[in-house]
């Protein structure tokens, strides 16, 4: 949500402040004036991270001021970012290639253009602190995030479980994070010092998965011109991850039943037995149980591996999370500095009514696409991709459900109210979006002037300006004026 804050205006026209004024106060804003650049160093020199987001540059300075500017931003405020000031007629922009200018304010000033500047500008300001911070712990990344009561059952299995020898079998789709479920085992656990060795069985063919489990002498088969190491030997008192263990071929199945009963091994083309203190999760998207009723998977090795297992909901089934993934996985992107976005909370309404079959990779993608493509901006539903708009409850598919008439509150009043279907509906997810339909029509029918929409709808106009916030509502053509 955008917060308030204050935006400095490097303008010397009184008739351009005025009208800026008006606007900044209607959306509870300040906007303080500076003459010249002098001023706007002095000001940069004087704040202590106060609520200054943006500069905002007016139309009538050269472009050796310009580069002046830049210069003082570079140096003395690289979270600030650089807005410019047009008129209508002005195509683009005119600072220099060098310049950091997140976007331009054309004026007369629509709202959507305004509140999606500022809501940038808020981005780059808080990745830009949270790059210089340090304070994001090392552990962000290792956790499995959500709220939903599958989640938090999972994560007291993986406090239960870690810090014990057992070996744990991860289950579930493709997508559903067991590789985030075995590094928060070993990350728990008393081995956290130690490797942790993934390897996945399903991507190495079966005639070299031998050599890469547990190494290899030298001249042992064609082009084995070197000894080598195994990744048993590899995680010596740490964690071996074997993901996709469904894959393994049935004489490989064989030889690690073995390992995991002596906990020793020999190299290929060596008799010179190797002990390894390791623990092993392992993890397969395959039922099991039926592979094992058509002789694909050893029963014996099952029962090895099954000592603890953890099934990892699909999650279309945990979409309670979703909110939280969505955080999680910008704040991934800031860590890294490959940018930010955000999600208006109707943009992510709609992402939990998409059905997923990628699961939390799929939400991964989806997110880093959306950051390329909206750096520092905000996407609405109207952004997201097509099909993962499909699933969203409009104004239009609720009015197909059936309705029934009923008395209503006042005498001789009749209501129309829909009919709950068989299979229900998430009240809460219809309530929200009835209520964003509403403010569109008066919005629509006002002509996007917010006070006559606040009146149609019986509010204040201060209490719409925060649920137009609150939706992240962006309209093409609906003016900040009266």
């Amino acid at each position: 949500m955008l917060h308030n804050g204050c935006v400095l205006l490097l303008d010397r026209n009184q008739e351009r402040l005025d009208y800026l004024r008006v606007i900044f106060h209607f959306i509870d804003y300040e906007l303080e004036m500076l003459g010249d650049v002098a001023s706007l160093k002095q000001r940069l020199a004087d704040r202590d991270k106060d609520k200054c987001i943006s500069v905002l540059l007016g139309p009538d300075f050269s472009d050796e001021e310009k580069r002046q500017l830049i210069d003082v931003i570079k140096a003395d405020a690289g979270d600030i970012a650089l807005l410019q000031l047009l008129s209508k007629d002005e195509a683009t922009p005119g600072a220099p290639a060098e310049s950091p200018c997140l976007g331009a304010l054309t004026i007369p000033t629509q709202y959507e253009e305004l509140i999606g500047l500022l809501y940038k500008a808020q981005l780059f300001q808080e990745s830009c602190r949270t790059r210089t911070s340090g304070q994001r712990p090392l552990e962000l990344f290792r956790s499995l995030s959500g709220n939903s009561r599958a989640t938090r059952q999972i994560n007291k299995m993986i406090e239960q479980v870690a810090d014990t020898e057992a070996t744990v079998l991860v289950l579930g789709e493709s997508g559903t994070g067991k590789e985030v479920v075995a590094r928060k085992l070993h990350y728990n656990s008393s081995r956290r010092g130690k490797p942790f060795v993934p390897v996945n069985c399903g991507a190495i063919p079966a005639d070299l998965l031998e050599s890469e489990l547990f190494g290899h002498e030298k001249g042992a088969f064609t082009g084995a011109i070197n000894a080598r190491q195994g990744r048993f030997e590899m995680a010596d008192g740490g964690t071996l991850f074997l993901d996709e263990i469904g894959d393994m071929s049935m004489p490989m199945q064989v030889k690690l039943l073995r390992v995991l009963q002596e906990r020793s091994f020999e190299r290929v083309g060596s008799n010179k037995t190797v002990h390894c203190n390791v623990r092993i999760i392992a993890a397969t998207h395959r039922n099991l149980d039926e592979a094992i009723k058509e002789n694909r998977f050893r029963e014996d090795l099952y029962y090895r591996l099954n000592v603890f297992p953890i099934e990892m909901p699909p999650l279309r089934e945990r979409r309670d999370d979703i909110p939280v993934l969505v955080n999680d996985l910008v704040a991934r992107i800031e860590k890294e500095k490959r940018g930010s976005v955000r999600l208006t909370p109707a943009a992510v309404m709609a992402l939990t009514q998409f059905k997923w079959p990628g699961n939390v990779r799929e939400l991964a993608n989806l997110i880093e696409r959306l950051a390329i493509l909206y750096p520092y901006g905000v996407v609405d539903v109207k952004e997201l991709p097509e099909k993962f708009r499909v699933g969203m409850a409009t104004a239009e598919s609720m009015g197909e459900l059936p309705e029934i008439t009923t008395l209503g509150t006042e005498p001789g009043v009749v209501e129309s109210v829909p009919r709950l279907p068989l299979e229900g509906i998430d009240l809460k997810n219809h309530l929200s979006n009835l209520e964003l339909n509403l403010i569109r029509q008066a919005l629509d029918e006002s002509d996007g002037v917010v006070a006559h929409a606040a009146k149609r709808l019986n509010m204040r106009r201060t209490t719409l300006v925060e649920k137009l916030r609150k939706f992240g509502l962006q309209r093409t053509h609906e003016t900040t004026g009266i």
